[in-house]
Order: structure tokens, then C-alpha cells, then sequence
């Protein structure tokens, strides 16, 4: 798992300089005119160090708390960034950078999986998620948070991401399920 931490993080740092940003941030109207891998890429890219940083160590807490192998944590960070970069399209957003939207998903995967997988006192993170994803889209995020990585707190990303990630975790255990019962 650390070799994949190591990489995306070192990842997110470049994509942080310019000219390098440019060219890999979310952005509408570039991915309608063709340059399709920013769906993926902005994920990477931040609005400044302070929102690098933040994203960065939530992704290694969550690595920490959920052990996953690298393979899952690879498959988890390519699929749940695509998802939720699809799913902005939808959006009204035009430009958008961060990981949060994906560590959303990340959580949301891991929590659920061990929840649906046996483990009680995972429910617990669970709920929390749930309950943090109404807030935003009820009240609103943060305006600290906002004030902190000098932009809006894309609150359609932390959905699209948490959704992604529980849709994950739910077909991973159905596919789990018959695998037992073949």
C-alpha cells in the first residue's frame, strides 16, 4: 500500500505546478473539446498547498485505518476518480481540482465494506458518512474549509465520490456472496 501512497502523493505534488496544472485540471469546457483525461486528472490537482496537504493526509489516514492491499487501493483511486469525474459533467461545476470527492468514495467503500462484511462498529462510520453528505447538501460545507483551500467546497464531488465508493462496496460483497454460494 505505501508504494501507492508514496506515488500519488509525489503525483498530486506535481500536478500542483504549473505548467503542469494547467493541463490537468477539471475543467468543463477543456473536456468538451476533447481533453478527455482531466476527468481523471483534476482529482489529483489542488486549489493550493494547504488543500494538497489536507487531501493528501486524509488519503493516508484512510490507507491506515483500512488496510487495503495495493491493488485495491489502485483500483479503488482510479475507479472512484473516474466515476466521480463523470459525474461533475453533470454537474454545474466548470472547474474543479481535489481529491475530497475521491476520498469520500474511498471512505465510503472501505467503511461499507466492513460493515456488510460483519464488522458492527462499522455501521458507525457509515452513518457518520451519510450524515456528513446530508449535511452538505442540505445546510452547505464548511466555510472554514472553504476559506482554508481558497475556493468553493464542491460539495457534488463529496456525493458523486461517497456514492461511487458504496456502490463499489456493495457489488463487491454481491459478487463475494455468489462466489460463496458457487
Amino acid at each position: 500500500m505505501y508504494p501507492v501512497l508514496i506515488f500519488t502523493s509525489l503525483l498530486c505534488v506535481l500536478f500542483q505546478l504549473e505548467p503542469v496544472q494547467a493541463w490537468v485540471v477539471w475543467n468543463n469546457n477543456a473536456i468538451a473539446d476533447g481533453q478527455w483525461w482531466r476527468i481523471l486528472t483534476g482529482n489529483f490537482s489542488h486549489t493550493n498547498y494547504s488543500h494538497l496537504v489536507m487531501n493528501l493526509v486524509g488519503l493516508w489516514i484512510i490507507s491506515y485505518l483500512f488496510q487495503p492491499s495495493k491493488t485495491q487501493l489502485v483500483v479503488a483511486l482510479l475507479v472512484i476518480s473516474l466515476v466521480m469525474g463523470l459525474a461533475l459533467l453533470l454537474s454545474s461545476i466548470q472547474i474543479y481540482v481535489g481529491l475530497s470527492g475521491t476520498l469520500h468514495g474511498l471512505f465510503s467503500l472501505f467503511a461499507l465494506r466492513e460493515a456488510l462484511n460483519g464488522r458492527k462498529s462499522s455501521w458507525l462510520l457509515v452513518a457518520g458518512l451519510v450524515a456528513k453528505i446530508a449535511w452538505e447538501q442540505f445546510v452547505g460545507p464548511s466555510s472554514t474549509t472553504g476559506e482554508l483551500i481558497n475556493a468553493r467546497v464542491a460539495i457534488e464531488a463529496h456525493l458523486a465520490g461517497a456514492l461511487a465508493g458504496g456502490f463499489m462496496a456493495i457489488a463487491s460483497f454481491v459478487m463475494n456472496k455468489k462466489t460463496d454460494q458457487s
